[in-house]
């Protein structure tokens, strides 16, 4: 039995606030005549179609499941990865395509209190306090059974498709800091992750921050007991202690523009400034990305690279290709 299709409250996070991709085309419209701001948006991203079914306007995404049609590809592993290595090849000095399969954490115990007592109630009262006298959920949220269940599936997945169909491994990995999001890493890739490749936590891929207390993280030293053995690392700059977290919640457009600096500090790292253009070694070296984040964060990559929404269940995960095009 699949454990990863989307519920009501997966629909809604996935469909509700999207004026937020009007107002981010119309941030970055001005930005880009500020000579101040425009360097936030040196990068523009488009998903590419053809290599993943999520990407098309005729799947019902509250339907589909991944995990019974080899994670959405519609092309063998040999055949996808061949046409993104040619796309790198081909492309212009200012381009570069990347496959970024983006992971949400598997079920945490505020997901349970949120459907336990409804969304409105949540947001009144039980997502302001550490538990709701059944569960504990606050703060940095841990993963339910179900949820740590819903990981090992995905590395089920993973399993076969690499076993069986051939699928590489990702190149690189970036996580959450919160720890549910950092086991779900951890359950997904656990025996398939090569034990040299280290995922970086990255602030910005953080769920919106403030107010909820599920949303506050750990402390640095406590990530690094609970993790360090787990082949981790952290940013530059990461402080000790969450100093993001706030009584007033995060904006999702703040929240869509954290998620674009992630995207253009990820893509920027295969420019050369030397030459001028991408370098074509790293493009290719560096061509397929994991991360692991939150439901907030993965509707802001979909904004950030112009893909359909699409909701993702707890412990889901949906692939994209996109296609980056640095500035003038």
């Amino acid at each position: 039995m699949s454990l990863l299709y989307p519920s009501p409250n997966d629909r809604r996070d996935a469909h509700d606030h999207l004026e937020v991709r009007d107002e981010f085309k119309e941030e970055i419209s001005r930005s880009l005549k500020d000579e101040k701001l425009k360097n936030r948006y040196k990068w523009s991203f488009e998903t590419v179609q053809g290599f993943f079914a999520q990407s098309d306007e005729k799947t019902d995404d509250v339907e589909f499941n991944y995990a019974f049609n080899n994670i959405g590809r519609l092309k063998s592993w040999d055949q996808l990865i061949a046409d993104l290595k040619e796309l790198n090849r081909n492309a212009k000095p200012n381009e570069v395509f990347k496959l970024v399969v983006s992971a949400r954490h598997g079920e945490g115990f505020h997901n349970v209190v949120v459907d336990k007592h409804g969304a409105l109630a949540w947001e009144e009262k039980w997502s302001h306090l550490n538990s709701d006298g059944e569960y504990e959920y606050g703060p940095d949220a841990m993963l339910s059974e179900k949820g740590i269940n819903q990981a090992k599936q995905n590395h089920d997945v993973w399993q076969k498709e690499i076993e069986e169909h051939g699928a590489p491994l990702p190149d690189k990995f970036f996580v959450s800091p919160m720890r549910r999001s950092m086991w779900t890493l951890i359950y997904t890739w656990e025996g398939l992750r090569n034990k040299d490749q280290r995922a970086l936590i990255v602030e910005n891929l953080r769920e919106r921050y403030g107010n909820h207390t599920c949303n506050k993280r750990s402390s640095k030293q406590v990530i690094e007991e609970r993790f360090g053995e787990y082949g981790i690392e952290f940013e530059d700059g990461f402080t000790e202690e969450d100093e993001l977290h706030e009584e007033v919640q995060e904006t999702h457009f703040h929240h869509c523009l954290r998620t674009n600096d992630f995207c253009q500090e990820l893509f920027e790292q295969d420019w050369d400034a030397k030459s001028g253009s991408v370098d074509k070694e790293k493009a290719l070296a560096n061509s397929f990305i994991s991360t692991t984040s939150h439901a907030g964060t993965i509707s802001e990559l979909l904004t950030v690279f112009q893909h359909r929404p699409f909701a993702i269940s707890t412990g889901g995960m949906i692939p994209v290709v996109v296609k980056a095009t640095r500035r003038e």
